[in-house]
C-alpha cells in the first residue's frame, strides 16, 4: 500500500507537489520546463497562493514527477465522519468480491427484486448519495453474481445486464474514492465474455480521464459508437490535451443528439467543464448560468457548481465562489469532499473570502483539510517512493496503466 507523507492527511495539492519536487531533486525551473507551466504558477501552488483546477495541469505535474495523479491529490482521503468512513469501507468489501470463488447455481434473489435494488442504487448514484450507494453495493454485487450463475434461458441476458450495471456503479464509487486500480479491475470483472457493454466503456473513459490519460480515453471512446455521454467525456479529454476546437465539435454533436431538457443541460455543463479546462473562466461562468440546473440530478448539479466555483475564483470573486461550493456540498454532500479539485479550491478560498469565511472553513473542517498557514507549517518530507508511486525510472502514468492492463485478465488499452 502506498505510504502517506505528512501532507496526505489533508491539504492542498501544492503541498505534496513541493514535497515530491524536492524528493526528485528538481528545481521549480526544472518543473516549469518539464510541464510547460509558468514558474509563478508553480511557486504559487507550493506556497498556497494558487490551486489546481484543470485536469491537464494535474496530469502534466504528475507525469513530470513520474507519479500517479493520486500521489499529488492524496487520494483516497482519510475518512472524516461516520458516513465517509462507511463509504470508504466499501473498498474492502468490493476487493473481497474480486477474489471470492464463483457462486454456486443455487437460486438467489429473483431477477425482479435484483432489478429493483439495482434501480435504487442507480438513483442514489444519480442523486450523489454516496452513503446509501455504498451501503447497497456489497450485497448488490453478491446478488448479481448469484443471479448470473443461476440464470438460464431468456433470463440470462437480463441477469448479465443487471450484473454489469451493478459493477459499473461500484466502479464509479471506487473511482471517486480514489481506488482507481480496483475500479478498473471491477470493470473487467463485469464484462460478459469478450463483449464490452456500453456502460463499461463509458466508465472506462471516465477512469482514464481521472488517470490523466486523455489520449487513451479518446481511443476508448471511439470504440463505443453513438451515445450522448461519450462525446461529452471525449470533449473533456480533448480539452485536457489542449484541443478546444475538437472539443467544441464533439459538443456540437452531443447537442444535436440531446433528446430532452436533462440531456441538453448535460451538454451545457460539459461546455462549462471544457471552458474551465482550457482556462476560459468567463466562458465557463457563462455556460453555468445558461444551464438548466433544475433539469440536472444532484450529482451532476454538484459537479457543475464546483466548475462554477472555480470560474468565479479565477475571476477574483472569492465570495461568489464560496457560495457555489456551499451549494455544491448541499446538492451532493460527499461528492465535493471526495473531489480533489473542489478540495483544492476550498483550501485556497479560506484565506480569500471576506463574507463567507466561516462557511468555507466549515467545508474544510468536514473534508479534513489543512488550510492557510496550517498547511504551510507542515514539513515537506515525502515518504520513500514505493512501487505504486515511482515505478521504473523515467516512466510516468502511461507506463503504469499499461503494465496494469498487460495481463490476460485485464482490459487492454489498445483501441
Amino acid at each position: 500500500m502506498r505510504e502517506l507523507d505528512e501532507t496526505a492527511g489533508g491539504g492542498p495539492i501544492g503541498a505534496r507537489l513541493a514535497a515530491w519536487r524536492r524528493h526528485r531533486d528538481l528545481t521549480r525551473d526544472d518543473l516549469a520546463f518539464r510541464t510547460g507551466l509558468a514558474l509563478d504558477y508553480l511557486a504559487g501552488l507550493e506556497t498556497g497562493r494558487e490551486w489546481v483546477d484543470r485536469r491537464g495541469r494535474l496530469a502534466a505535474l504528475a507525469a513530470a514527477l513520474r507519479l500517479d495523479v493520486a500521489d499529488l491529490t492524496g487520494q483516497p482521503y482519510p475518512p472524516r465522519g461516520q458516513e465517509h468512513a462507511a463509504v470508504r469501507a466499501v473498498a474492502f468489501h468490493l476487493r473481497r468480491s474480486l477474489v471470492r470463488r464463483q457462486p454456486d447455481t443455487a437460486p438467489g434473489m429473483l431477477l425482479g427484486e435484483l432489478e429493483e435494488r439495482t434501480r435504487a442504487a442507480a438513483q442514489a448514484d444519480s442523486a450523489g448519495d454516496e452513503h446509501h450507494l455504498a451501503l447497497a453495493l456489497p450485497e448488490l454485487i453478491e446478488a448479481a453474481d448469484h443471479a448470473l450463475a443461476a440464470a438460464a434461458g431468456p433470463g440470462r441476458e437480463e441477469a448479465v445486464r443487471l450484473r454489469v450495471d451493478a459493477h459499473v456503479l461500484a466502479a464509479g464509487l471506487l473511482r471517486r474514492l480514489g481506488y482507481k486500480d480496483l475500479a478498473w479491475m471491477l470493470l473487467h470483472r463485469a464484462r460478459p465474455g469478450t463483449r464490452e457493454p456500453l456502460p463499461v466503456l463509458v466508465e472506462e473513459v471516465r477512469l482514464l480521464i481521472d488517470f490523466g490519460l486523455p489520449e487513451y480515453a479518446l481511443a476508448r471512446a471511439e470504440r463505443a459508437g453513438a451515445d450522448l455521454e461519450l462525446p461529452t467525456l471525449a470533449a473533456v479529454a480533448q480539452a485536457m490535451a489542449g484541443r478546444r476546437s475538437e472539443a467544441e465539435r464533439l459538443l456540437a454533436t452531443a447537442a444535436e443528439r440531446a433528446a430532452d431538457a436533462r440531456e441538453a443541460a448535460l451538454v451545457i455543463a460539459a461546455r462549462a467543464a471544457v471552458a474551465a479546462e482550457v482556462g476560459d473562466a468567463a466562458g465557463a461562468a457563462d455556460h453555468v448560468r445558461a444551464a438548466d440546473h433544475a433539469a440536472l440530478d444532484g450529482a451532476h448539479r454538484s459537479s457543475l457548481l464546483v466548475v462554477a466555483a472555480a470560474a468565479e475564483a479565477r475571476q477574483d470573486r472569492a465570495d461568489q465562489a464560496a457560495v457555489r461550493l456551499v451549494e455544491a456540498d448541499a446538492a451532493a454532500p460527499l461528492r465535493p469532499r471526495l473531489d480533489p479539485f473542489a478540495r483544492d479550491l476550498v483550501a485556497a478560498l479560506t484565506d480569500r473570502t471576506t463574507v463567507h469565511t466561516a462557511a468555507v472553513r466549515d467545508l474544510a473542517e468536514r473534508a479534513g483539510l489543512r488550510t492557510g498557514e496550517e498547511h504551510r507549517r507542515v514539513p515537506h518530507r515525502p515518504a520513500a517512493a514505493g512501487p505504486r508511486s515511482a515505478g521504473p525510472a523515467g516512466l510516468g502514468p502511461p507506463h503504469r496503466l499499461a503494465s496494469l492492463t498487460s495481463g490476460a485478465s485485464l482490459i487492454p488499452l489498445s483501441a
